[in-house]
């Protein structure tokens, strides 16, 4: 027999909603709903911005572990973060209850039992272009998905065959690159830029995306979060290269309309695979934070907190002084957020996780 709906339920559904929609944040809530969805693992797919260390082990220059690198992490340790504490899937892995941080897969010091709640197989200055990653010797999004094969086997010897199945199906997949294909690859080589326009290389790299949305599904993914790129005309370095103090629009513009055809890639595919997709569009929460750092009692938003703030990031910021106070800045060094702005990244991203899991 069909239930009959009430007002009553329909009041108290809104009022769960409601603090979502509207913008705040309850922690309590957000861990409530990720235990009756069986939410407790997060497996992490992309670049610098959520890469916990996977480069430490890997023959290239593009690594952050060395200081001032995580300065204002546990134990002022650096692990291989580029910030100067956590990344935002950190934060997210910490709003859902179960842990502080997201762990790299190839940490050597990676133990049986952090499997269970997820780990992060990102690869700073990857992208959904292989040739993007190819450039830096790093891991491409078909390495990283090589190894979520790996980190199966390792999990069904941990849990069982039937407990692991359930940790992927009920697990988020998160997806966070793109900025690396456009600046490293398209913008500073001539391959790409010889082969497509910059629509015809934006289309490219959606298909890309798609394809890689397609494969996590094949490979047991339900639940899935695509970080979009930020305005990475407002990226210190940009702004340095380019000979300006203020945000490059032809970068920022490239940027909107790239999350914008991802946005509508995405919602093609949640119909066509029955995956519960969520988007979180980075580009508007940096922009807004950048043009109204009061708001987020920030102060400086047109440098970065490492050196002169306008150049250096990863070998070249190595050892170098910091600004005082890393909570007061958007960026920590010329390219990458503080961990200040990837708390506010990660509230966003918490917020749209949560709308997904109520539908």
């Amino acid at each position: 027999m069909a239930r009959k709906v009430t007002m009553a339920m329909i009041l108290t559904l809104a009022a769960l909603m409601a603090p979502l929609l509207t913008g705040a944040l309850d922690i309590g809530q957000i861990r409530a709903l990720a235990a009756r969805h069986n939410l407790s693992c997060i497996l992490v797919f992309g670049d610098s911005s959520v890469d916990p260390g996977n480069n430490n082990i890997l023959q290239t220059t593009m690594k952050g572990n060395f200081p001032p690198y995580g300065k204002d992490f546990f134990n002022a340790r650096p692990t291989g973060r580029f910030s100067d504490g956590r990344l935002a899937t950190d934060f997210i892995a910490e709003a859902i209850g179960y842990s502080k941080i997201v762990p790299a897969f190839l940490d050597p010091k990676l133990r049986p039992s952090d499997l269970v709640h997820g780990v992060s197989f990102a690869s700073a200055a990857s992208g959904y272009d292989d040739l993007t990653a190819n450039i830096s010797n790093v891991l491409p999004v078909s390495k990283q998905l090589e190894y979520f094969l790996h980190y199966k086997i390792h999990l069904r010897k941990v849990v069982g065959e039937k407990k692991a199945k359930d940790i992927i199906k009920y697990g988020v997949f998160v997806m966070s690159m793109g900025t690396n294909d456009f600046l490293q690859n398209y913008y500073l080589q001539s391959t790409r830029t010889e082969q497509f326009s910059l629509t015809g290389f934006q289309n490219f790299l959606v298909s890309c995306m798609s394809h890689d949305v397609e494969e996590m599904h094949r490979l047991g993914a339900t639940r899935l979060v695509v970080v979009g790129v930020p305005p990475f005309g407002c990226m210190p370095l940009v702004k340095t290269i380019m000979g300006t103090t203020t945000c490059v629009e032809s970068y920022n513009a490239a940027a909107s309309s790239f999350n914008y055809k991802m946005s509508e890639q995405l919602a093609a595919l949640k119909t066509k695979l029955g995956m519960k997709i969520a988007f979180v569009d980075t580009y508007r929460i940096v922009e807004h934070a950048v043009n109204n750092p009061t708001l987020y009692d920030l102060k400086e938003t047109s440098k970065g907190c490492c050196g002169t703030g306008t150049i250096e990031y990863g070998d070249s910021c190595k050892g170098l002084s910091t600004c005082s106070d890393p909570s007061k800045y958007a960026f920590w060094d010329a390219v990458h957020p503080t961990e200040k702005m990837n708390k506010i990244i990660a509230d966003e991203a918490v917020k749209s996780l949560g709308v997904e899991l109520l539908t």
